[in-house]
């Protein structure tokens, strides 16, 4: 069943990016549908977040799109290669998002491959934010794109994890951002081939 509008407006960001894996993010370019499962995301909580593009309620024309109410894609490029996907949540003017670092592939197969130039067994198709919206073909185009329409959209398949199954870390990459770096805020499914790095900076934490 697609995720409906509400479910995004959850104030409680970090609920959401764990809630989020074993959702299956689809899209469809030209006829084309493509799917992944969900199972490493990181969250950013918005203008109290050193690590946030909105950190200091800052507003600008990329980030913007933030400050709409939970639903939207946040599509945007990063170091000038990798097209990065987030979730907008909360309500508006409450800029947090969920970043989707992994998905396992589920749908699509052979158009994934043909993306990628690799077999789909191979886990580097979409293991990491760069990857996986390479495999589902995201670009900026997605960015500002309604979650409940018919382009980008979340299904609930009722993939469920145990607690044990699920695991938290800092999140990577983002050292700029002093103490806030090391909060626990990044989350993964233990047993997924998907999710390579799974320690980042603190020690791994099992919920």
């Amino acid at each position: 069943m697609k995720l409906q509008a509400e479910y995004y407006t959850n104030i409680d960001v970090s609920f959401l990016a764990k809630d989020l894996l074993g959702k299956i993010l689809y899209t469809r370019i030209d006829g084309n549908i493509t799917a992944g499962i969900i199972v490493e995301t990181e969250a950013y909580f918005g203008i109290e977040d050193k690590a946030s593009h909105a950190y200091r309620n800052r507003r600008t024309a990329r980030t913007e799109i933030m400050y709409n109410k939970g639903g939207l894609a946040y599509v945007y490029l990063c170091y000038g290669i990798h097209h990065l996907l987030n979730i907008v949540t909360s309500v508006e003017d409450d800029p947090k998002c969920v970043l989707i670092r992994s998905i396992e592939t589920f749908y699509g197969f052979q158009e994934i491959e043909n993306r990628r130039k690799m077999a789909v067994k191979i886990p580097a198709i979409s293991s990491g934010p760069g990857s996986l919206t390479k495999a589902l073909g995201i670009n900026l185009s997605f960015n500002g794109q309604d979650l409940t329409q018919n382009r980008i959209w979340i299904e609930d398949q009722s993939i469920n994890y145990n607690p044990s199954q699920i695991s938290t870390s800092a999140r990577i990459g983002i050292d700029y951002a002093e103490e806030h770096a090391l909060l626990p805020l990044r989350f993964f499914v233990n047993d997924s081939k998907y999710v390579i790095k799974k320690v980042a900076k603190s020690k791994t934490i099992i919920l």
